[in-house]
Protein backbone atom coordinates (compact mmCIF):
# COMPACT_ATOMS: atom_id res chain seq x y z
CA UNK A 1 0.00 0.00 0.00
CA UNK A 2 1.40 3.40 -0.98
CA UNK A 3 1.43 5.83 1.98
CA UNK A 4 -0.83 8.81 2.35
CA UNK A 5 1.22 11.97 1.83
CA UNK A 6 0.51 14.54 4.54
CA UNK A 7 1.79 18.02 3.70
CA UNK A 8 2.38 20.05 6.85
CA UNK A 9 3.56 19.06 10.33
CA UNK A 10 1.33 21.21 12.51
CA UNK A 11 -1.22 19.74 14.91
CA UNK A 12 -3.63 18.71 12.14
CA UNK A 13 -1.04 16.98 9.94
CA UNK A 14 0.48 15.16 12.92
CA UNK A 15 -2.94 14.12 14.22
CA UNK A 16 -3.90 12.80 10.78
CA UNK A 17 -0.73 10.69 10.54
CA UNK A 18 -1.36 9.27 14.02
CA UNK A 19 -4.98 8.48 13.19
CA UNK A 20 -4.00 6.78 9.93
CA UNK A 21 -1.44 4.64 11.78
CA UNK A 22 -4.11 3.55 14.23
CA UNK A 23 -6.11 2.35 11.21
CA UNK A 24 -3.09 0.48 9.82
CA UNK A 25 -2.39 3.00 7.04
CA UNK A 26 1.18 4.23 6.38
CA UNK A 27 1.88 7.92 5.89
CA UNK A 28 4.74 10.28 5.16
CA UNK A 29 4.56 13.77 6.66
CA UNK A 30 6.34 16.44 4.61
CA UNK A 31 7.57 19.10 7.03
CA UNK A 32 8.82 22.26 5.36
CA UNK A 33 10.64 23.28 8.53
CA UNK A 34 13.63 21.89 10.40
CA UNK A 35 11.61 19.75 12.79
CA UNK A 36 12.08 22.09 15.75
CA UNK A 37 8.90 23.27 17.45
CA UNK A 38 9.10 26.90 18.59
CA UNK A 39 8.17 27.30 22.25
CA UNK A 40 5.61 30.11 22.22
CA UNK A 41 3.82 30.07 25.57
CA UNK A 42 1.16 32.55 24.43
CA UNK A 43 0.20 30.40 21.47
CA UNK A 44 -2.36 28.01 22.93
CA UNK A 45 -5.36 26.02 21.83
CA UNK A 46 -8.59 25.02 23.51
CA UNK A 47 -9.82 21.51 22.77
CA UNK A 48 -13.41 20.48 23.37
CA UNK A 49 -13.91 17.49 25.68
CA UNK A 50 -14.41 15.01 22.82
CA UNK A 51 -11.28 16.10 20.93
CA UNK A 52 -9.11 16.48 24.04
CA UNK A 53 -8.20 12.78 23.83
CA UNK A 54 -5.47 13.83 21.40
CA UNK A 55 -3.71 15.56 24.29
CA UNK A 56 -4.79 13.41 27.23
CA UNK A 57 -1.20 12.61 28.24
CA UNK A 58 0.45 15.86 27.14
CA UNK A 59 -0.48 18.16 30.00
CA UNK A 60 -2.74 21.16 29.67
CA UNK A 61 -5.28 22.54 32.12
CA UNK A 62 -8.92 21.72 32.75
CA UNK A 63 -11.00 24.58 34.11
CA UNK A 64 -13.02 24.28 37.30
CA UNK A 65 -15.46 26.94 36.12
CA UNK A 66 -16.09 29.69 33.60
CA UNK A 67 -16.85 33.12 35.05
CA UNK A 68 -18.36 36.12 33.30
CA UNK A 69 -18.22 39.61 34.74
CA UNK A 70 -19.25 43.04 33.58
CA UNK A 71 -17.55 46.08 35.06
CA UNK A 72 -16.99 44.91 38.64
CA UNK A 73 -20.08 42.74 38.91
CA UNK A 74 -20.28 38.94 38.53
CA UNK A 75 -22.81 37.95 35.87
CA UNK A 76 -22.61 34.17 35.72
CA UNK A 77 -20.50 31.24 36.85
CA UNK A 78 -20.63 27.90 35.01
CA UNK A 79 -19.36 24.90 36.96
CA UNK A 80 -17.26 22.50 34.87
CA UNK A 81 -16.02 18.96 35.39
CA UNK A 82 -13.93 16.39 33.51
CA UNK A 83 -16.77 15.72 31.04
CA UNK A 84 -17.66 19.37 30.33
CA UNK A 85 -14.42 21.35 30.69
CA UNK A 86 -12.31 22.09 27.61
CA UNK A 87 -8.59 21.36 27.72
CA UNK A 88 -6.30 24.40 27.46
CA UNK A 89 -2.82 23.52 26.23
CA UNK A 90 0.14 25.26 24.64
CA UNK A 91 0.32 24.39 20.97
CA UNK A 92 4.03 23.60 21.19
CA UNK A 93 3.30 20.96 23.86
CA UNK A 94 0.64 19.42 21.63
CA UNK A 95 2.97 19.33 18.62
CA UNK A 96 5.95 17.97 20.53
CA UNK A 97 3.85 15.21 22.05
CA UNK A 98 2.46 14.20 18.68
CA UNK A 99 5.90 14.22 17.09
CA UNK A 100 7.23 12.00 19.85
CA UNK A 101 4.35 9.57 19.29
CA UNK A 102 4.98 9.51 15.54
CA UNK A 103 8.67 8.80 16.05
CA UNK A 104 7.62 5.59 17.81
CA UNK A 105 5.17 4.69 15.06
CA UNK A 106 6.57 2.36 12.35
CA UNK A 107 3.78 3.27 9.91
CA UNK A 108 4.60 6.98 9.88
CA UNK A 109 7.61 8.99 8.73
CA UNK A 110 8.32 12.70 9.14
CA UNK A 111 10.60 14.26 6.53
CA UNK A 112 12.00 17.68 7.48
CA UNK A 113 13.13 20.38 5.07
CA UNK A 114 10.63 19.12 2.47
CA UNK A 115 8.85 22.06 0.84
CA UNK A 116 6.23 21.06 -1.72
CA UNK A 117 6.49 22.75 -5.11
CA UNK A 118 4.77 20.38 -7.56
CA UNK A 119 1.81 18.02 -7.44
CA UNK A 120 0.66 15.45 -9.99
CA UNK A 121 -2.28 13.07 -9.86
CA UNK A 122 -3.33 10.03 -11.84
CA UNK A 123 -5.95 7.33 -11.42
CA UNK A 124 -3.70 5.27 -9.13
CA UNK A 125 -2.15 7.85 -6.85
CA UNK A 126 -0.38 11.14 -6.27
CA UNK A 127 3.19 12.29 -6.92
CA UNK A 128 4.56 15.20 -4.92
CA UNK A 129 7.86 17.00 -5.53
CA UNK A 130 9.70 18.79 -2.75
CA UNK A 131 12.56 21.25 -2.99
CA UNK A 132 15.82 20.17 -1.46
CA UNK A 133 18.85 22.16 -0.40
CA UNK A 134 20.04 24.92 -2.76
CA UNK A 135 21.63 23.32 -5.82
CA UNK A 136 19.99 19.90 -5.29
CA UNK A 137 17.33 18.38 -7.52
CA UNK A 138 14.85 17.81 -4.69
CA UNK A 139 12.84 14.61 -4.36
CA UNK A 140 9.66 12.96 -5.63
CA UNK A 141 7.24 11.22 -3.26
CA UNK A 142 4.61 8.73 -4.33
CA UNK A 143 1.40 8.22 -2.37
CA UNK A 144 -2.09 6.81 -2.61
CA UNK A 145 -3.67 10.10 -1.54
CA UNK A 146 -2.39 13.52 -0.43
CA UNK A 147 -3.78 15.78 2.29
CA UNK A 148 -2.81 19.44 2.53
CA UNK A 149 -2.51 20.39 6.21
CA UNK A 150 -0.11 23.20 5.39
CA UNK A 151 -1.87 26.18 6.89
CA UNK A 152 -3.57 29.36 5.77
CA UNK A 153 -1.09 29.98 2.90
CA UNK A 154 -1.43 26.37 1.75
CA UNK A 155 0.76 25.43 -1.19
CA UNK A 156 -1.46 22.39 -1.80
CA UNK A 157 -4.55 24.57 -2.12
CA UNK A 158 -2.76 26.89 -4.55
CA UNK A 159 -1.43 24.04 -6.67
CA UNK A 160 -4.94 22.61 -6.89
CA UNK A 161 -6.32 26.00 -7.92
CA UNK A 162 -8.95 26.06 -5.18
CA UNK A 163 -10.35 29.46 -4.20
CA UNK A 164 -10.30 30.57 -0.56
CA UNK A 165 -12.88 33.37 -0.19
CA UNK A 166 -13.79 35.10 3.03
CA UNK A 167 -13.06 38.06 5.28
CA UNK A 168 -9.82 39.32 6.81
CA UNK A 169 -9.16 40.60 10.33
CA UNK A 170 -12.64 40.23 11.77
CA UNK A 171 -11.13 40.30 15.28
CA UNK A 172 -7.76 41.20 16.81
CA UNK A 173 -6.48 40.43 20.29
CA UNK A 174 -3.35 41.43 22.12
CA UNK A 175 -2.11 38.32 23.90
CA UNK A 176 0.21 37.78 26.86
CA UNK A 177 1.27 34.70 28.82
CA UNK A 178 2.04 35.50 32.47
CA UNK A 179 3.08 33.53 35.50
CA UNK A 180 0.96 35.24 38.12
CA UNK A 181 -1.40 34.54 41.00
CA UNK A 182 -4.97 35.62 40.20
CA UNK A 183 -8.06 35.49 42.43
CA UNK A 184 -9.70 32.61 40.55
CA UNK A 185 -7.96 29.30 41.19
CA UNK A 186 -8.31 27.22 38.02
CA UNK A 187 -11.26 29.24 36.73
CA UNK A 188 -11.37 31.02 33.38
CA UNK A 189 -12.75 34.55 33.18
CA UNK A 190 -14.51 36.61 30.53
CA UNK A 191 -14.62 40.26 31.66
CA UNK A 192 -16.50 42.94 29.68
CA UNK A 193 -16.15 46.68 30.34
CA UNK A 194 -13.14 46.27 32.59
CA UNK A 195 -12.46 49.21 34.94
CA UNK A 196 -9.58 51.09 33.42
CA UNK A 197 -10.89 51.23 29.87
CA UNK A 198 -10.60 47.76 28.30
CA UNK A 199 -13.74 46.63 26.50
CA UNK A 200 -13.08 42.90 26.93
CA UNK A 201 -10.43 40.68 28.52
CA UNK A 202 -10.33 36.88 28.68
CA UNK A 203 -8.11 35.14 31.25
CA UNK A 204 -7.57 31.38 30.86
CA UNK A 205 -5.37 29.28 33.16
CA UNK A 206 -2.61 26.96 32.02
CA UNK A 207 -0.52 24.59 34.17
CA UNK A 208 2.17 25.79 36.63
CA UNK A 209 0.58 29.11 37.52
CA UNK A 210 0.59 30.43 33.93
CA UNK A 211 -2.31 32.43 32.49
CA UNK A 212 -3.08 33.52 28.95
CA UNK A 213 -4.70 36.96 28.78
CA UNK A 214 -6.43 38.25 25.62
CA UNK A 215 -7.43 41.91 25.19
CA UNK A 216 -9.91 42.74 22.43
CA UNK A 217 -8.53 45.29 19.95
CA UNK A 218 -10.22 47.20 17.13
CA UNK A 219 -10.26 44.96 14.01
CA UNK A 220 -7.91 47.40 12.31
CA UNK A 221 -5.76 49.83 14.20
CA UNK A 222 -2.33 50.80 15.39
CA UNK A 223 0.37 48.28 16.16
CA UNK A 224 0.53 47.12 19.77
CA UNK A 225 3.79 48.47 21.17
CA UNK A 226 5.60 46.79 24.10
CA UNK A 227 4.86 49.80 26.30
CA UNK A 228 1.16 49.68 25.43
CA UNK A 229 0.98 45.96 26.23
CA UNK A 230 2.75 46.42 29.56
CA UNK A 231 0.27 49.18 30.41
CA UNK A 232 -2.60 46.83 29.61
CA UNK A 233 -1.15 44.16 31.89
CA UNK A 234 -0.63 46.64 34.73
CA UNK A 235 -4.10 48.21 34.47
CA UNK A 236 -5.89 44.86 34.14
CA UNK A 237 -4.15 43.28 37.14
CA UNK A 238 -4.91 46.40 39.17
CA UNK A 239 -8.60 46.09 38.26
CA UNK A 240 -8.68 42.43 39.34
CA UNK A 241 -6.60 42.49 42.52
CA UNK A 242 -6.62 44.76 45.56
CA UNK A 243 -2.88 45.09 45.14
CA UNK A 244 -1.25 44.57 41.76
CA UNK A 245 0.51 41.17 42.10
CA UNK A 246 4.03 40.50 40.88
CA UNK A 247 4.16 38.64 37.58
CA UNK A 248 6.61 37.09 35.14
CA UNK A 249 5.98 37.94 31.49
CA UNK A 250 6.65 34.81 29.42
CA UNK A 251 5.42 35.62 25.94
CA UNK A 252 3.34 38.11 23.96
CA UNK A 253 1.71 38.37 20.57
CA UNK A 254 -1.21 39.63 18.53
CA UNK A 255 -3.85 37.13 17.43
CA UNK A 256 -5.81 38.02 14.29
CA UNK A 257 -8.96 36.05 13.41
CA UNK A 258 -9.95 35.68 9.76
CA UNK A 259 -12.99 33.94 8.27
CA UNK A 260 -12.38 31.92 5.12
CA UNK A 261 -13.70 28.68 3.64
CA UNK A 262 -12.17 26.84 0.69
CA UNK A 263 -14.60 26.29 -2.18
CA UNK A 264 -13.69 22.61 -2.32
CA UNK A 265 -11.93 20.31 0.11
CA UNK A 266 -11.29 17.51 -2.36
CA UNK A 267 -9.75 17.43 -5.83
CA UNK A 268 -9.54 13.82 -7.04
CA UNK A 269 -6.98 12.20 -4.71
CA UNK A 270 -5.98 15.39 -2.90
CA UNK A 271 -7.72 16.86 0.16
CA UNK A 272 -7.50 19.95 2.35
CA UNK A 273 -7.72 20.00 6.15
CA UNK A 274 -7.24 22.45 9.00
CA UNK A 275 -6.27 26.05 8.19
CA UNK A 276 -5.67 25.07 4.56
CA UNK A 277 -9.44 24.49 4.29
CA UNK A 278 -10.90 27.01 6.74
CA UNK A 279 -10.02 29.96 8.96
CA UNK A 280 -12.00 31.01 12.01
CA UNK A 281 -11.28 31.99 15.60
CA UNK A 282 -13.52 34.94 16.41
CA UNK A 283 -15.82 34.91 19.47
CA UNK A 284 -14.03 31.98 21.06
CA UNK A 285 -14.28 29.53 18.16
CA UNK A 286 -11.32 27.17 18.05
CA UNK A 287 -9.42 26.55 14.77
CA UNK A 288 -7.16 23.74 16.07
CA UNK A 289 -10.17 21.91 17.47
CA UNK A 290 -11.91 22.10 14.09
CA UNK A 291 -8.75 20.92 12.34
CA UNK A 292 -8.49 17.86 14.58
CA UNK A 293 -12.09 17.03 13.67
CA UNK A 294 -11.07 17.21 10.00
CA UNK A 295 -8.25 14.74 10.64
CA UNK A 296 -10.27 12.14 12.51
CA UNK A 297 -13.15 12.40 10.03
CA UNK A 298 -10.92 11.81 7.02
CA UNK A 299 -8.63 9.14 8.52
CA UNK A 300 -11.15 6.33 8.96
CA UNK A 301 -12.62 6.94 5.51
CA UNK A 302 -9.22 6.79 3.82
CA UNK A 303 -8.46 3.62 5.77
CA UNK A 304 -11.64 1.82 4.68
CA UNK A 305 -10.99 2.72 1.04
CA UNK A 306 -7.31 1.77 1.12
CA UNK A 307 -8.08 -1.54 2.82
CA UNK A 308 -10.65 -2.29 0.11
CA UNK A 309 -13.61 -2.27 2.50
CA UNK A 310 -15.48 0.73 1.04
CA UNK A 311 -16.10 2.29 -2.38
CA UNK A 312 -14.18 5.42 -3.33
CA UNK A 313 -17.37 7.45 -3.11
CA UNK A 314 -17.10 7.27 0.69
CA UNK A 315 -14.41 9.96 0.50
CA UNK A 316 -16.89 12.48 -0.92
CA UNK A 317 -18.59 12.50 2.47
CA UNK A 318 -15.54 14.18 4.02
CA UNK A 319 -16.21 17.46 2.25
CA UNK A 320 -19.97 17.14 2.66
CA UNK A 321 -19.70 16.64 6.42
CA UNK A 322 -16.77 18.78 7.45
CA UNK A 323 -17.22 21.69 5.04
CA UNK A 324 -20.90 21.73 5.92
CA UNK A 325 -20.12 21.83 9.65
CA UNK A 326 -17.49 24.58 9.38
CA UNK A 327 -19.69 26.52 6.98
CA UNK A 328 -22.49 26.47 9.55
CA UNK A 329 -20.04 27.71 12.20
CA UNK A 330 -18.96 30.59 9.96
CA UNK A 331 -22.57 31.54 9.21
CA UNK A 332 -23.26 31.62 12.95
CA UNK A 333 -20.21 33.88 13.42
CA UNK A 334 -21.41 36.22 10.67
CA UNK A 335 -24.74 36.56 12.46
CA UNK A 336 -23.28 36.88 15.96
CA UNK A 337 -20.44 39.35 15.33
CA UNK A 338 -22.62 42.46 14.75
CA UNK A 339 -24.68 41.59 17.82
CA UNK A 340 -21.76 40.91 20.16
CA UNK A 341 -19.41 43.61 18.88
CA UNK A 342 -22.05 46.27 18.31
CA UNK A 343 -24.78 46.87 15.73
CA UNK A 344 -27.41 44.39 16.96
CA UNK A 345 -30.47 43.70 14.85
CA UNK A 346 -29.84 39.98 14.51
CA UNK A 347 -31.58 38.50 17.54
CA UNK A 348 -34.19 36.82 15.38
CA UNK A 349 -31.63 35.28 13.03
CA UNK A 350 -29.30 33.47 15.42
CA UNK A 351 -30.72 30.80 17.70
CA UNK A 352 -30.05 31.78 21.32
CA UNK A 353 -28.98 35.34 20.49
CA UNK A 354 -31.65 36.78 22.80
CA UNK A 355 -29.69 35.42 25.78
CA UNK A 356 -27.21 38.24 25.42
CA UNK A 357 -23.68 39.01 24.39
CA UNK A 358 -21.90 37.33 27.27
CA UNK A 359 -23.84 34.08 26.84
CA UNK A 360 -22.91 33.93 23.16
CA UNK A 361 -19.25 34.45 24.01
CA UNK A 362 -19.49 31.76 26.69
CA UNK A 363 -20.91 29.36 24.09
CA UNK A 364 -17.96 29.93 21.80
CA UNK A 365 -15.35 29.41 24.49
CA UNK A 366 -16.98 26.40 26.16
CA UNK A 367 -18.12 24.57 23.03
CA UNK A 368 -21.85 25.18 23.24
CA UNK A 369 -24.56 26.44 20.90
CA UNK A 370 -24.05 27.37 17.23
CA UNK A 371 -20.68 29.01 17.95
CA UNK A 372 -19.08 26.08 19.74
CA UNK A 373 -21.07 22.86 19.93
CA UNK A 374 -19.69 19.70 18.38
CA UNK A 375 -20.99 19.22 14.84
CA UNK A 376 -23.88 16.94 13.99
CA UNK A 377 -23.74 15.06 10.68
CA UNK A 378 -27.45 14.22 10.65
CA UNK A 379 -27.76 15.18 6.97
CA UNK A 380 -24.62 13.34 5.91
CA UNK A 381 -24.73 11.20 2.76
CA UNK A 382 -23.66 8.38 5.11
CA UNK A 383 -26.72 8.75 7.37
CA UNK A 384 -28.99 5.72 6.94
CA UNK A 385 -32.47 6.75 5.84
CA UNK A 386 -35.77 5.73 7.38
CA UNK A 387 -36.14 3.04 4.75
CA UNK A 388 -32.76 1.57 5.75
CA UNK A 389 -33.40 1.63 9.50
CA UNK A 390 -37.19 1.70 9.99
CA UNK A 391 -36.90 0.53 13.61
CA UNK A 392 -34.47 3.22 14.83
CA UNK A 393 -34.78 4.23 18.49
CA UNK A 394 -34.38 7.63 20.13
CA UNK A 395 -31.55 8.01 22.64
CA UNK A 396 -29.77 10.89 24.37
CA UNK A 397 -27.77 11.78 21.26
CA UNK A 398 -29.39 12.40 17.90
CA UNK A 399 -28.04 10.53 14.86
CA UNK A 400 -24.94 12.24 13.50
CA UNK A 401 -23.93 13.87 16.79
CA UNK A 402 -21.02 12.83 19.04
CA UNK A 403 -21.83 10.10 21.52
CA UNK A 404 -21.70 10.61 25.28
CA UNK A 405 -18.80 9.14 27.21
CA UNK A 406 -19.96 6.24 29.42
CA UNK A 407 -18.26 3.30 31.16
CA UNK A 408 -18.03 0.25 28.88
CA UNK A 409 -16.88 -3.36 29.00
CA UNK A 410 -15.25 -5.18 26.08
CA UNK A 411 -15.91 -8.82 25.32
CA UNK A 412 -12.60 -9.83 26.91
CA UNK A 413 -13.72 -8.27 30.17
CA UNK A 414 -11.60 -5.11 29.82
CA UNK A 415 -13.32 -2.07 31.33
CA UNK A 416 -12.84 1.58 30.43
CA UNK A 417 -14.59 4.58 28.89
CA UNK A 418 -16.35 4.73 25.55
CA UNK A 419 -14.24 7.61 24.23
CA UNK A 420 -11.09 5.59 24.94
CA UNK A 421 -12.26 2.95 22.41
CA UNK A 422 -12.82 5.43 19.56
CA UNK A 423 -10.47 5.92 16.66
CA UNK A 424 -9.81 2.55 15.05
CA UNK A 425 -12.98 0.56 14.42
CA UNK A 426 -16.72 0.90 14.13
CA UNK A 427 -18.30 0.33 17.55
CA UNK A 428 -21.55 -1.44 18.42
CA UNK A 429 -22.56 -0.59 21.99
CA UNK A 430 -25.19 -2.80 23.63
CA UNK A 431 -27.01 -1.37 26.64
CA UNK A 432 -27.31 -4.31 29.03
CA UNK A 433 -28.10 -3.42 32.66
CA UNK A 434 -26.60 -5.72 35.25
CA UNK A 435 -23.63 -6.96 33.23
CA UNK A 436 -21.12 -5.18 35.50
CA UNK A 437 -21.83 -7.65 38.32
CA UNK A 438 -21.07 -10.69 36.18
CA UNK A 439 -17.85 -11.93 34.66
CA UNK A 440 -17.95 -11.55 30.87
CA UNK A 441 -17.82 -15.31 30.32
CA UNK A 442 -21.31 -15.55 31.87
CA UNK A 443 -23.14 -12.90 29.85
CA UNK A 444 -21.34 -13.63 26.58
CA UNK A 445 -23.43 -16.78 26.19
CA UNK A 446 -26.69 -15.30 27.48
CA UNK A 447 -29.68 -13.71 25.76
CA UNK A 448 -29.03 -12.07 22.41
CA UNK A 449 -25.27 -11.70 22.93
CA UNK A 450 -24.19 -14.79 20.92
CA UNK A 451 -26.22 -13.76 17.85
CA UNK A 452 -25.19 -10.09 18.07
CA UNK A 453 -21.52 -10.98 18.53
CA UNK A 454 -21.64 -13.27 15.49
CA UNK A 455 -23.26 -10.56 13.33
CA UNK A 456 -20.70 -7.92 14.42
CA UNK A 457 -17.86 -10.29 13.56
CA UNK A 458 -19.23 -10.77 10.01
CA UNK A 459 -19.82 -7.08 9.23
CA UNK A 460 -18.11 -5.77 6.06
CA UNK A 461 -15.95 -3.36 8.11
CA UNK A 462 -13.90 -4.02 11.28
CA UNK A 463 -16.16 -3.56 14.30
CA UNK A 464 -15.99 -4.06 18.05
CA UNK A 465 -18.88 -5.02 20.30
CA UNK A 466 -18.99 -3.27 23.69
CA UNK A 467 -21.45 -3.45 26.56
CA UNK A 468 -22.62 -0.61 28.82
CA UNK A 469 -24.77 -0.65 31.94
CA UNK A 470 -26.68 2.36 30.64
CA UNK A 471 -26.63 5.14 28.09
CA UNK A 472 -28.56 8.44 28.43
CA UNK A 473 -32.06 8.03 27.02
CA UNK A 474 -31.58 4.40 25.94
CA UNK A 475 -33.67 1.47 27.13
CA UNK A 476 -32.26 -1.96 27.88
CA UNK A 477 -31.09 -4.03 24.89
CA UNK A 478 -30.57 -0.97 22.67
CA UNK A 479 -27.63 -1.29 20.27
CA UNK A 480 -25.88 1.96 19.33
CA UNK A 481 -23.86 2.01 16.10
CA UNK A 482 -20.94 4.44 16.45
CA UNK A 483 -18.50 5.61 13.78
CA UNK A 484 -14.74 5.53 14.46
CA UNK A 485 -14.81 9.33 14.86
CA UNK A 486 -17.35 9.04 17.69
CA UNK A 487 -20.51 10.14 15.87
CA UNK A 488 -23.70 8.15 16.39
CA UNK A 489 -25.03 6.42 13.29
CA UNK A 490 -28.27 5.13 14.80
CA UNK A 491 -29.74 3.19 17.71
CA UNK A 492 -31.57 -0.09 17.16
CA UNK A 493 -33.27 -2.77 19.18
CA UNK A 494 -30.44 -5.21 19.82
CA UNK A 495 -32.32 -8.09 18.21
CA UNK A 496 -32.63 -6.29 14.83
CA UNK A 497 -29.37 -7.67 13.49
CA UNK A 498 -30.49 -7.45 9.86
CA UNK A 499 -30.95 -3.71 10.12
CA UNK A 500 -27.53 -3.47 11.78
CA UNK A 501 -25.86 -4.79 8.66
CA UNK A 502 -27.87 -2.43 6.42
CA UNK A 503 -26.86 0.46 8.65
CA UNK A 504 -23.16 -0.41 8.28
CA UNK A 505 -23.57 -0.58 4.50
CA UNK A 506 -24.76 3.04 4.64
CA UNK A 507 -21.84 4.08 6.86
CA UNK A 508 -19.23 2.66 4.50
CA UNK A 509 -20.74 4.57 1.59
CA UNK A 510 -22.29 1.64 -0.22
CA UNK A 511 -25.70 3.35 -0.08
CA UNK A 512 -24.50 6.95 -0.19
CA UNK A 513 -26.26 9.42 -2.41
CA UNK A 514 -24.43 12.18 -4.14
CA UNK A 515 -23.20 14.65 -1.51
CA UNK A 516 -25.04 17.94 -1.21
CA UNK A 517 -22.56 20.62 -2.24
CA UNK A 518 -24.61 23.48 -0.86
CA UNK A 519 -22.72 25.90 1.34
CA UNK A 520 -21.03 29.28 1.42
Amino acid sequence: MDPVIVVGAGPVGLALALALARHGVPSVVLDGGDGEVEQRTARTCVLRPDTAAYAATLGGARWAAWRTERRRQPVRRVELDALTSPLHIQQYALERGMRAALEREPLAEIVTGARLDELRQDERGVSAHTRGAPGSAGAWWRGSYLVGCDGARSTVRKLLGIRFPGRTSVERHAVAALRVELPWDGEALLHRDVPGGESEVVARPLPNGVWRLDWLLPPRGDLVTPDALLARIRDTLAAWCEEAPPYELLDTGVHIAHQRLARHWRSDRAFLAGDAAHLLGALGTQPVDEGLRDAVNLAWKLALCLHGRAPGGLLDSYEAERRGAVGARLRALDQALPLVRGGGGLRTLLSGASRGHLELLTDGHLGRGPLGASPCYGRSPLAPGQDTVPGALTVGAEPGSPVRDVPVTALDGTRGRLWERLGSELLVLLVAPGTHVWDSRHWLSAGLMPELAAVVERLPVPAELLVAESYPGAVAHTALVIRPDGHLVTALPGARTGELRACVEAVRGALAKEADAAGP
